[in-house]
């Protein structure tokens, strides 16, 4: 069966219920089980649905153009026409961001990393849909959607999950990346949205049980940087990126998602340290969603707090949000204040992490065959209540 049109549209709240902890500490099949009966199969693609960023300087136009370009993320007035002159404004500054934490994006290093080790686990996990392959969907970078279903399209590819990489759902994020799945994949020219492919869908995991152990484990790895006797005291500030209030208002579920997630990552850590949510990267001269963290950082110096560790809590692995705006930008700001500025790792290679991923789409695809849940989640369908996109 192919995937119906409503599950590559835009989609509201969670209904996604994370597996048992028994499911979480399973252990392992055989690896030898893992590849009998594989050969010849074709594999069962991991569709991983992200952003992106750009590998290189010169790919960074491309990618702000595409950016600015889609209204899903960033509705502007007159898009075609603005969109354009944006992003030639703002290139030379984003080059020279890239320049400054290494010449590129780490983004599909650790996509590519990350479904590899997911993929193994889940020749071992789940034989019976082995071989599993990875295959990375880019929304503003490559590799685009479109290399992504050739790539597919080469290897026979007969089922998909589309996994997105964002564990709290936004119709900017992950509402897009499905979108533009749908579009290019229901094409003229186009593959995989007429039947070729049975596809379901992963739209997110904001407190799956491995999700959080993953945070706790870097949180405190990043604690006992400091003295004992201060380390209680520290504020954990977690950071996500923002959305502008008038996505946050019409009932985008992205902000509770995250809220979601934080208070998970305090209870497995029994409420160790102070916390608050903070949210970062605001772009133009709308409102967003606030605080933005650096002004966090502000406020808190004033009431004495001196030590504070930054956790990236709606990020899977590093790029320029982490590791420029976060560690470069935020921590100059935050040491003109005195404040002793720290960040818990990102989740990168994790095993936690990778673990965490394997399993959520190991239980994805045993319920899906055996008929317990449908192609997607039901919150999938359902729009926010203030909803004015014409795709919905």
């Amino acid at each position: 069966m192919s995937l119906p049109r409503s599950a590559f549209m835009l989609a509201r709240p969670s209904g996604l219920t994370p597996p048992s902890r028994a499911a979480w500490r399973r252990s392992l099949a055989s690896a030898a089980a893992a590849t009998t009966g594989t050969a010849g199969k074709p594999p069962t693609a991991i569709v991983m649905m992200n952003m992106g960023g750009p590998s290189t300087i010169p790919e960074v136009h491309g990618f702000l153009s595409r950016l600015f370009h889609d209204h899903d993320l960033i509705p502007l007035p007159a898009q075609r026409l603005l969109a354009p002159i944006i992003a030639k404004r703002r290139t030379p500054k984003i080059e020279q961001q890239y320049t400054d934490i290494g010449g590129g994006s780490p983004i599909l290093k650790w996509t590519k990393e990350q479904g590899r080790q997911m993929c193994e686990l889940l020749d071992e996990l789940n034989p019976a849909t082995a071989p599993h392959k990875p295959y990375v969907a880019f929304r503003y970078a490559n590799p685009l959607t479109e290399t992504c279903l050739e790539e597919m399209e080469a290897d026979g590819v007969k089922r998909a999950v589309a996994f997105s990489q964002y564990p709290q759902y936004s119709c900017s994020t992950t509402g897009s990346s499905l979108n533009e799945l749908y579009r290019v994949a229901r094409s003229k020219d186009g593959w995989g949205g007429n039947g070729e492919v049975e596809w379901s869908v992963l739209d997110r995991w904001p407190a799956h049980p491995g999700l959080v152990d993953a945070f706790a484990q870097n949180i405190r790895k990043a604690l006992a940087q400091y003295p004992a006797d201060r380390r209680d005291h520290v504020v954990l500030l977690f950071s996500a990126h923002s959305l502008p209030i008038e996505i946050v208002n019409r009932g985008d579920p992205y902000t509770a998602e995250v809220a979601a997630t934080v208070h998970a990552v305090m209870h497995k850590l029994n409420y160790s340290n102070p916390w608050r949510l903070t949210w970062q990267s605001q772009v133009g001269p709308r409102a967003w969603q606030g605080p933005q963290t650096s002004d966090a950082i502000v406020g808190l110096a004033k009431q004495g707090k001196k030590d504070i560790c930054l956790v990236p809590i709606a990020f899977t692995s590093d790029h320029i949000e982490t590791l420029y705006e976060l560690d470069i930008e935020v921590k100059e700001e935050a040491e003109k204040l005195g404040v002793h500025l720290t960040r818990a790792e990102s989740l990168n290679d994790s095993p936690i992490f990778i673990r965490a991923i394997a399993d959520l789409v190991s239980t994805h695809l045993t319920e899906h065959t055996e008929g317990k849940i449908g192609p997607t989640s039901k919150q999938i369908l359902l729009h926010c209540p203030g909803c004015t996109n014409p795709k919905s």
